[in-house]
């Protein structure tokens, strides 16, 4: 399914970090600059997705400005997320832009570990990257229940952010 928006935010990104940070994590896990609680994890968050700053949990009324939690959230994509894969995904670089960005996307929802071991990861090594893009799907529950929300970004998103299958397969 080819999709206009998916070709705009692949070339218009420099990196599949760029791709990662501003076509996904942002537009779905949205800006909020005071803590609040998730009532999916069940922890306080801040900014995009923070739940730890420095190292401590993020707590209630804590506040930081839409450029603190832009810088934040770089700099967390670059070390966190990015550079782990790289180590546990061989090759990772060289996959296309799209798929890095989905696999950046979803270590940032799930955790690097997940990833590095996940059904979607093992088909990319082999070169399957239909198949991997479409297993990235199935992460699309908390507490053990399909999310729509996660559904919707799984796969082709909704009227106002692209969804990670969609951005997946049209970078193929």
């Amino acid at each position: 399914m080819a999709s206009r928006r998916a070709k705009i935010a692949i070339a218009g990104a420099a990196t599949a970090i760029t791709l990662a940070t501003t076509a996904l994590i942002q537009p779905w896990e949205g800006l909020v600059l005071s803590s609040h609680w998730d009532r999916y994890a069940k922890i306080w968050d801040i900014c995009i997705g923070e739940t730890r700053i420095d190292g401590k949990p993020v707590r209630p009324g804590m506040r930081f400005t839409a450029a603190e939690c832009k810088a934040m959230l770089n700099k967390r994509v670059m070390q966190d997320y990015y550079l782990p894969l790289t180590r546990c995904i061989a090759g990772f670089d060289d996959k296309p832009k799209s798929w890095r960005a989905v696999a950046i996307s979803t270590a940032y929802n799930l955790g690097v570990g997940t990833i590095c071991r996940s059904t979607a990861a093992n088909l990319a090594r082999q070169g399957r990257y239909r198949e991997s893009c479409e297993a990235f799907t199935r992460f699309n529950r908390a507490g053990g229940q399909v999310v729509e929300g996660l559904r919707r970004r799984r796969e082709y998103g909704d009227a106002q952010r692209i969804g990670e299958l969609e951005l997946c397969l049209e970078g193929l």
